[in-house]
């Protein structure tokens, strides 16, 4: 029985590991793509008045704000990773875990992509605008650090039981 579970946090930690590059690598594409086409061009409608593409480089955090603090933005990202990457060790493997540790693969996969691209550039590249609501322009990591989070709290109040949550008070040993 405990060499099942070890196979099975196993093949949970490569699952969640292999999900959180892929969607990495699925922010950087998208802001890769977003630099290379829309970079120096005028705004691209995709439906008019609601939502466009517009090329951004962000020197702040989350929607412009605190310009220029890459290196505690980094430290924070990089904090937020490994933190993470401790809790994702926890959970007992069960389906019952599986939205907590989706939406953790998402947080962290999104602070690194962002993370990736302050290193890189200094900056971040944002590129979707929601027109009707002004709304400031972001990219695919914040997308999943705000949606993951959002359903995290929702899953923490209303799905999860606070005793759901003993392993986080185990010691590693």
């Amino acid at each position: 029985m405990e060499r099942t579970k070890s196979v099975n946090g196993k093949k949970r930690l490569f699952a969640d590991f292999a999900l959180f590059l892929i969607a990495a690598a699925f922010d950087l594409i998208t802001k890769a793509a977003a630099a290379d086409r829309l970079k120096g061009q005028p705004e691209l409608p995709l439906l008019p008045g609601i939502l466009e593409l517009r090329y951004l480089e962000n020197h702040g955090a989350a929607f412009s704000l605190f310009q220029n603090g890459r290196i505690m933005f980094s430290i924070v990202a990089v904090s937020a990773v490994i933190l993470i990457a401790a809790m994702l060790l926890r959970p007992p493997a069960t389906r019952r875990y599986l939205p907590f540790r989706l939406c953790l693969v998402a947080v962290a996969a999104g602070a690194a992509g962002n993370l990736a691209d302050r290193l890189l550039y200094g900056y971040v590249r944002d590129f979707i605008y929601f027109v009707l609501i002004d709304f400031p322009i972001f990219n695919v990591a914040d997308i999943y650090v705000t949606c993951a989070a959002a359903l995290l709290c929702i899953l923490i109040l209303f799905y999860y039981r606070e005793e759901d949550f003993a392993f986080l008070r185990r010691r590693v040993s």
